[in-house]
């Protein structure tokens, strides 16, 4: 069987939703408590800095407004606004809550990308926020106002920074590490203050917070984010966003084989529906409607 270029890139860039996915299990087992800027710091900003110095190259012109934007969007404000959405919330109802980043590519990507709304999308969106839940969110959760707002602040920034990502693609000549390294520099950057501000650096660091940071930085930033930018790229926005419900999809996994946490039968219902939703999402995107410009996520200015 071969499979379509959609579907190999779509299992490429899924690697990165599902690294990120073991974050919380990372943090939980091999951090310091408690410090979720300074881990989101130190994934952050030496990665970026390693590939900035490996790629000998530095944002021109419009580019470094860009950049910027791109940084805060993708990693400074998205870190901020998840940490915020996971102290109000329990994890299953943050996770619950920023499952609505599709529709906000849908609706970004018809505005900004001059592309198609079809109604398998908006099914899909549905699908996708229903499996979500079955798979995350449990019986008696609470809501929280703040929580509730800065999940969506969350989605709303990273939505934002897939279709920006999308519509400007990356300068001529920049490959895609050095591309990523600038990204993640600014985030790192930009957090920085709060982190130093709200939580200081930890008197005692021991190897297994080393090991963790490590992973955090080398796996979780460098090279996870360089497939999803590189994914963003090659795919439609609107099926990058979906291949994000790997994230929660690969904790729920994670803490079943780890921590022998049980998954019930309502959760794999969901995990499938949220699977089936996004192989939806893919196999529409990789075939565009007639008489339109393309499927939602399909850019103008990047070749796909």
């Amino acid at each position: 069987m071969v499979l379509s270029s959609s579907f190999r890139n779509s299992l490429i860039t899924v690697v990165a939703p599902v690294v990120w996915g073991s974050t919380y299990l990372v943090t939980t087992e091999l951090l310091p408590p408690d410090r979720p800027l300074l881990a989101s710091v130190v994934r952050a900003l030496p990665a970026g800095l390693i590939l900035v110095v490996l790629g000998r190259a530095l944002p021109r012109g419009r580019w470094w407004w860009r950049t910027l934007v791109l940084g805060i969007l993708n990693i400074g404000a998205f870190f901020y606004f998840l940490f915020v959405a996971a102290y109000h919330l329990p994890g299953g109802v943050a996770a619950l809550v920023m499952s609505v980043q599709p529709m906000i590519v849908l609706l970004m990507g018809a505005g900004l990308l001059g592309a198609r709304i079809r109604a398998v999308h908006i099914y899909s969106c549905i699908l996708g926020a229903v499996g979500v839940g079955l798979l995350v969110v449990q019986p008696g959760a609470s809501l929280d106002q703040i929580g509730v707002l800065a999940g969506l602040a969350g989605a709303a920034s990273m939505a934002s920074g897939i279709v920006l990502t999308k519509l400007w693609g990356r300068p001529d000549g920049v490959g895609v590490l050095t591309f990523t390294g600038w990204q993640l520099t600014v985030g790192g950057a930009v957090l920085l203050p709060f982190m130093m501000i709200g939580e200081g650096i930890p008197r005692v660091v021991t190897a297994e917070n080393i090991s963790g940071f490590l992973y955090l930085s080398v796996i979780g930033a460098l090279l996870a984010y360089a497939v999803w930018f590189r994914g963003i790229e090659k795919l439609p926005a609107l099926a990058v966003s979906f291949l994000s419900f790997a994230s929660p999809l690969a904790a729920a996994l994670l803490g079943y084989l780890v921590l022998g946490q049980s998954l019930s039968p309502v959760q794999l219902i969901g995990a499938a529906i949220v699977v089936g939703a996004a192989i939806i999402v893919v196999a529409a995107g990789s075939h565009p409607s007639k008489g339109g410009r393309g499927t939602v996520g399909i850019a103008t200015s990047v070749e796909v």
